[in-house]
């Protein structure tokens, strides 16, 4: 069993962007790490809330009263419910953390969604 990682050498690993990896999990939530780039889509997970952490580079969180902007090492915490939109003009590095039930882009599927299943088989 594996205790530690290294979140920029997890991240190293991903070659395509929007497709979180599940590298951990602590009780009923997965840690997560994925590049970014472009736009995912608007979208809210009813029930659940989520973190978002960026390790390298800027990610903008649109809502629909405002943006939210995060430089390497700012995190922002996602209320359940709260419609969003993840945007990264350049490639952008993040940590996710969020329950074992948070579909991917929440409550719509696109070209880009990935299942949990999907998150699962690149560990």
């Amino acid at each position: 069993m594996q205790l530690s990682k290294n979140f920029e050498k997890e991240l190293q690993s991903i070659t395509e962007f929007w497709s979180p990896k599940i590298v951990g999990q602590v009780n009923d939530q997965y840690i997560k790490v994925a590049k970014l780039k472009g736009e995912l889509a608007w979208h809210k997970h009813d029930h659940e809330d989520e973190m978002f952490h960026v390790v390298k580079g800027h990610l903008v969180i649109q809502f629909e009263d405002g943006v939210v902007e995060l430089e390497e090492g700012d995190f922002c915490v996602v209320p359940k419910g709260m419609m969003h939109n993840p945007v990264a003009e350049d490639e952008c590095w993040i940590v996710l953390i969020e329950t074992v039930t948070t579909q991917h882009t929440g409550d719509i599927e696109t070209p880009l969604t990935k299942t949990i299943e999907q998150q699962l088989a690149q560990i």
